[in-house]
């Protein structure tokens, strides 16, 4: 069971109880959090599964939709006709820290002194936000997570990312993410059980200005991580050909 648990009258969690703070009088962003499902109907997307929207469009409750250039516009239609087949996360590869925020795996936070620790349940992957007042290095060497540091806004922290590869999806549609991206985070806890993460994307080489989405995260409780490695068993691969193409016959 998850310890310290805020109750109401009736004895069940309070969710709506004030957030934890530390020491120091900061919000705490320490714990087990998941996502918001897409909830029925989400079509072949998703069929039975716990998704959240972001999932499958990062971007889906932007009007528009992102700010494409020219070329990504293009792209992104080329990655949907293809059926995303090229898609890091059906290659079992990273999904880079974006999509941490949107993973249909539970994830969870440590909040240490100077740095904030999250690790997620596929492919037991980490990511780690420095919170120590360094700055982000000139030239750092391209990641899936990017290189992170934080400062507190009164209760929000703020998050600034750079050091991205150049070849990340932000989402099974197929929106890019490249070396020349900076993203910010703004990361509130409004009260115990929930999380809200602003992601505001800055990608010269593939949108033509700023965005910003914005994400809730519930709290989990009486849960931990378990092992998963999207590797073990993997029988996908040579299935994902794309549209119009013809799969190899079951052996």
């Amino acid at each position: 069971p998850t310890p310290g648990v805020p109750r109401t009258a009736d004895g069940k969690p309070d969710l709506s109880a004030p957030a934890l703070r530390t020491a120091d009088g900061k919000p705490d962003f320490s714990g087990m959090w998941g996502w918001v499902n897409v909830g029925p109907p989400c079509g072949a997307h998703c069929n039975d599964l716990q998704i959240s929207r972001e999932f499958l469009n990062i971007a889906y409750s932007l009007k528009g939709g992102p700010p494409y250039q020219p070329w990504t516009a293009e792209l992104v239609q080329k990655r949907k006709a293809d059926l995303a087949k090229d898609d890091p996360n059906v290659r079992c590869m990273p999904r880079g820290a974006p999509r941490i925020w949107t993973d249909d795996y539970y994830k969870r936070i440590f909040q240490v002194e100077g740095r904030l620790v999250i690790l997620t349940e596929r492919n037991m992957q980490y990511r780690q936000i420095f919170m120590d007042g360094r700055p982000l290095p000139p030239d750092p060497n391209p990641t899936w997570n990017g290189y992170s540091t934080a400062r507190w806004e009164g209760d929000t922290l703020v998050v600034e990312t750079s050091g991205f590869r150049d070849d990340l999806w932000l989402d099974s549609d197929g929106n890019p993410l490249t070396s020349a991206a900076k993203m910010t985070e703004r990361i509130r806890r409004p009260n115990y059980g929930t999380l809200e993460v602003e992601i505001t994307i800055d990608d010269p080489k593939a949108y033509t200005a700023p965005w910003t989405v914005r994400i809730t995260q519930p709290l989990i409780l009486d849960s931990e991580l378990i092992d998963y490695y999207c590797l073990e068993n993997e029988k996908d691969f040579v299935h994902m050909v794309g549209k119009g193409a013809t799969p190899p016959k079951e052996q």
